[in-house]
């Protein structure tokens, strides 16, 4: 028998009642126990009832079932008595992981035997605090800077505490606080921000930031600010080889730097989630590479490992960024000068080969060109790519799927298959390098992919990843990916 229209909004009602209830618990153990809930990667923190009803629905995609809140709701509040320490935990994984290797144990018993690094402790974290200072506030910037106060937490791990900029006007503080307020591409700032001018700082949702007003990295003083061992992430642009970047490390309170942007020379280029094991404790200066690198050195990895890149092109299709002029304008770069807002512009890049720097197996294999076009943000890659072995457009995209969903690669890579899915739906996105299914060719041995990528949010996500690398501050993750031995067999 078919459901009525008011048994289905019954049945809506009833599930949002359920997610209103879970805000409170989410909450609590993000405060008191510095516990980082989500959903197959999807954090539930500071979380509406909409938005945890559709993080619900997402699981779908790994299960085909969307995820009954019925089973994540009890798990919240069974967490919620343990007395956790600090940690990351998926409960959509977790439930998964009951139903699988629960046996005869109740829920308790099993979060108990599955947590028990966890249980007691109450907060305990482990990790040090390191302090950050952004060096530039520009829209690398400032996104950090809402995704580290997102992060703050207890005050453990990632502490924003200044950022340094040259001065633009008499009110340049306030100036400063409204472009992190408003974005006309990201929305507004989720919480609140207050203005200090005495004491030239910005308060957003408890997080208080120091404005250093500075052109000279190499002559600040951050330690009068009780700003010390400081990760400096430089988003200016302004140096980008190990001479100019060591400027930092001049100034008083800073131990590291990290670029945003491609490094020259000898420095690092990180690709989380490729070669970020490579960073050591001397690397004092390491760059997070470039927008484009980190969105298809992923899915070029991906392909290669399973059916070898002999050689390719990548061409992208870039939306415009501040370094080119609104209207007809000289500019020291060819073709640049042309208005942004009104022309598609070609323009040379460097991603293609700077993805040998963080995956040395495909040097010399790719060629690259990249052409602006009037949007303000999110790109897209087309890879071209010559393969070793043959394949079918099917097995790619069923391969790349669940590379997304279960693979080492899953916060980098994503996958979707609509017909309906424009640019703008990609704005706010966290994974580097969205697949569009859709459109993959397949002709045995040659493949195109296309591939989708927020250019400012979801760099810098990956950019925050190599930030809590090189600080060594990440959580702990549960549940564990295999039980020392099977959890049925175990006993309380």
């Amino acid at each position: 028998m078919s459901q009525t229209s008011d048994s289905y909004l019954d049945t809506w009602m009833s599930r949002e009642a359920l997610a209103e209830a879970m805000i409170p618990v989410i909450g609590r153990l993000y405060r008191e126990n510095n516990v980082v809930t989500s959903i197959h990667g999807r954090s539930l923190v500071n979380k509406s009832t909409m938005s945890i009803l559709k993080a619900h629905r997402f699981a779908r995609r790994i299960s085909t079932t969307e995820l009954p809140l019925e089973e994540t709701a009890p798990i919240l509040n069974t967490l919620a008595q343990l007395n956790l320490g600090a940690a990351a935990i998926d409960i959509a994984r977790l439930n998964q992981k009951f139903k699988s290797d629960g046996g005869d144990l109740t829920l308790e018993e099993f979060l108990l035997l599955e947590l028990a690094d966890l249980v007691g402790k109450r907060g305990a974290d482990d990790r040090t605090s390191t302090d950050v200072v952004l060096y530039g506030f520009g829209r690398i910037g400032r996104l950090l800077a809402r995704l580290l106060i997102e992060k703050a937490g207890g005050g453990h791990g990632l502490r924003l505490r200044a950022i340094v900029v040259r001065r633009g006007s008499e009110n340049d503080l306030a100036k400063r606080a409204s472009l992190l307020r408003r974005d006309s591409v990201h929305g507004p700032f989720e919480g609140t921000i207050k203005v200090d001018t005495e004491t030239n700082t910005i308060t957003a949702n408890g997080v208080q930031i120091q404005v250093i007003y500075s052109d000279n990295p190499a002559t600040i003083d951050y330690t009068a600010f009780c700003i010390e061992n400081a990760l400096v992430v430089d988003n200016t642009g302004r140096w980008r080889d190990a001479e100019g970047l060591s400027q930092h490390l001049q100034s008083k309170g800073v131990s590291r730097v990290l670029l945003t942007a491609p490094g020259k020379g000898g420095l690092k280029n990180i690709v989380h989630g490729i070669n970020h094991g490579t960073i050591l404790d001397e690397d004092t200066i390491v760059s997070a590479a470039s927008c484009t690198t980190n969105a298809i050195t992923p899915v070029l990895k991906a392909i290669n490992d399973q059916f070898g890149v002999v050689h390719g092109h990548v061409e992208t299709v870039h939306s415009f960024t501040n370094d080119q002029n609104l209207i007809d304008n000289f500019h020291k770069g060819d073709r640049r000068g042309r208005s942004a807002a009104l022309n598609m512009v070609i323009t040379e890049t460097g991603a293609a080969r700077a993805v040998s720097k963080a995956l040395p197996e495909l040097e010399g294999r790719l060629t690259g060109s990249s052409i602006r076009v009037p949007t303000p943000d999110v790109s897209l890659a087309v890879l071209n790519l010559s393969l070793a072995a043959s394949t079918t457009k099917d097995e790619v995209n069923n391969y790349l799927r669940e590379m997304s969903l279960y693979s080492d690669l899953r916060e980098q890579i994503d996958y979707i298959d609509s017909p309906e899915v424009v640019s703008t739906d990609f704005v706010g996105s966290r994974r580097t390098g969205i697949v569009d299914g859709l459109s993959t060719i397949s002709n045995n041995k040659n493949l195109v992919l296309y591939v989708w990528y927020d250019n400012e949010f979801g760099y810098s996500c990956q950019v925050v990843r190599v930030m809590e690398e090189m600080a060594g501050v990440n959580l702990p993750s549960f549940p564990l990916e295999e039980a020392a031995v099977p959890l049925h067999a175990l006993t309380v």
